[in-house]
């Protein structure tokens, strides 16, 4: 007879191996910034008269920075589904996602093809913050533009974020979504900051019976496409409209 499995058993491990990675990598990131600032004040404490006080407290305020956003994005990741059973509301996509794109629109060529008035059940703030670190992911990697496009697919809204940069070799566009993860040709710490922004972007849509993943843009870039249920109102159909952003990426249908 062939031996018997604990399946239960073995998710039960398998997920504490993740803790424990997980445990290891925030350590590891949180340890960076710390040790930088312990060398930099030790060295202020030891030679005082060889102090540049105002360069000092510009890297002593980069990494307390650095330091904060990792601790508040680990917190995030730490609470998404407890905070958006308390947070769902209509949420009218497409103003949300001029809202946000205002931001990139002033210091970058951010074209914008929005459908009107999607409307989608979400907690506001996730989904901004979702947008928020997509645009940013974008615009760290863009030659010249973006371009962000807004569409109803069936019952969902289908929003696809592309830029014109180098875009990401198929081996790694699931990788780009793990904890901490960052390709070693686009990303790094000083411009790429944790390597936790597109894995956050990953769980609010799945937070939200969403998905989102990474494909090619037309213009031979990143084209991150996210999918979530609209909000589906009573005796109104769900029109599946001719796709906008068809121009922008490639092999979607």
């Amino acid at each position: 007879m062939g031996q018997n499995i604990d399946f239960a058993a073995l998710f039960a491990e398998q997920l504490l191996d993740r803790q424990r990675q997980f445990a290891a990598d925030a350590s590891h990131e949180l340890r960076t910034p710390l040790t930088a600032l312990r060398v930099q004040v030790e060295e202020a404490r030891l030679h005082p008269d060889d102090v540049d006080l105002p360069d000092l407290l510009n890297h002593v305020t980069d990494d307390l920075d650095r330091l904060e956003n990792i601790i508040s994005d680990l917190l995030l990741l730490a609470t998404l589904e407890a905070d958006l059973g308390r947070r769902l509301e209509e949420v009218d996509l497409t103003t949300l996602v001029e809202t946000v794109a205002a931001r990139w629109t002033e210091s970058h060529d951010v074209r914008l093809n929005l459908e009107a008035a999607v409307t989608v059940e979400a907690a506001s703030w996730q989904i901004a913050r979702l947008l928020a670190n997509l645009l940013d992911n974008a615009r760290r990697h863009a030659t010249h533009r973006l371009e962000v496009d807004l569409r109803r697919a069936g019952d969902h809204a289908e929003l696809t974020v592309a830029d014109d940069g180098q875009g990401i070799p198929p081996a790694d566009r699931e990788r780009i979504f793990q904890r901490f993860a960052r390709l070693d040709t686009a990303r790094s710490r000083d411009r790429g900051g944790a390597g936790l922004g597109l894995a956050i972007a990953r769980d609010i849509a799945a937070a939200h019976h969403g998905t989102l993943h990474v494909e090619d843009s037309t213009d031979g870039g990143a084209c991150f496409v996210l999918r979530i249920p609209l909000v589906r109102r009573s005796g109104t159909p769900l029109i599946d409209s001719q796709p906008p952003c068809s121009r922008i990426c490639n092999g979607r249908r």
